[in-house]
């Protein structure tokens, strides 16, 4: 594959999959629009945990120290998007000259694809920082870390993987589709290739929608990976504790607002971000040769 090839066609009868880039250049954008994103809306994602969890929204910190966790977000979060979008974009330059029929199919595939592969980074990141958002007792980092492995061991930190993986995937099968859809759709009515603004509302709108569909599934794996002990780990037997004990509003969709916000505002700066970046680069390669 050409590594300066940025495959926007100009055709609109032949609109390929999403601006085929190479795998290195999708792996920068997305590790800083990541980086970017997490660090700007950490109060709202720590906030959202806080309602979730099963310690109760005051126990676990109240609006009061909002940026506890920033610092595993920041040294996970680039790994993580990276490899995300760097899967993701990988997978779909596997098939180039898809159809228009076929092209939600690959996005569909590209998107699980990049969400299993991501969550080997993304869960312990998750371990460390939600804990240390909702902890009780001010927990420190080091702490955490050493709780979660002397009670389960490696695997410890790898606690609501599965559960991550069931939130992130259909997530990602309403997001990215619908994303690359309205892509398409803009572009065809426009008659010209999406500024970086245009991205971005894409994405907020495609994230607003999958955050507000997957809420209960984001609850139950919050109130798993809280959790210290090897109790409590199966996904059914928590969702329907929350289900029982806090009902539906209170319960499976505690924390929805700020969830919903959170990555309507994290969609619209990470598609945005992410696109501006792949441009830069592009353009910085062909300025070399």
């Amino acid at each position: 594959m050409n590594e300066n090839e940025l495959n926007l066609k100009n055709s609109l009868n032949s609109i390929s999959i999403s601006d085929s880039r190479h795998y290195s250049t999708s792996l920068i954008a997305g590790a800083i629009a990541g980086t970017t994103v997490d660090v700007a809306l950490f109060p709202l994602d720590t906030l959202k945990t806080r309602l979730q969890s099963q310690y109760g929204f005051i126990n676990s910190g109240g609006f009061s120290g909002i940026y506890k966790g920033l610092t595993p977000t920041i040294i996970g979060a680039p790994f993580t998007a990276g490899l995300f979008f760097g899967t993701y974009d990988g997978f779909k330059n596997l098939f180039p000259n898809v159809s228009n029929n076929t092209a939600p199919l690959v996005h569909l595939c590209a998107g699980i694809v990049g969400e299993v592969v991501c969550c080997t980074t993304k869960v312990p990141v998750e371990i460390v920082k939600q804990r240390r958002q909702a902890s009780p007792n001010q927990e420190s980092i080091i702490k955490i870390m050493k709780t979660a492995y002397n009670n389960e061991g490696f695997f410890g930190f790898y606690r609501g993987y599965w559960t991550t993986v069931m939130r992130d995937v259909p997530f990602s099968m309403l997001q990215l589709p619908i994303w690359e859809y309205l892509k398409k759709e803009y572009k065809i009515f426009t008659g010209k290739p999406l500024t970086p603004f245009e991205v971005a509302v894409c994405g907020s709108i495609s994230g607003g929608i999958a955050a507000a569909l997957t809420t209960p599934i984001d609850v139950t794996k919050t109130q798993i990976m809280l959790a210290n002990s090897a109790v409590d780990q199966n996904f059914s037997t928590v969702f329907i504790n929350i289900y029982k004990t806090k009902g539906i509003i209170n319960g499976l969709f505690a924390g929805f607002l700020p969830r919903v916000i959170c990555i309507m505002l994290g969609g619209a700066l990470f598609f945005g971000a992410y696109e501006k970046t792949c441009r830069y680069i592009e353009d910085k390669k062909k300025n070399v040769i």
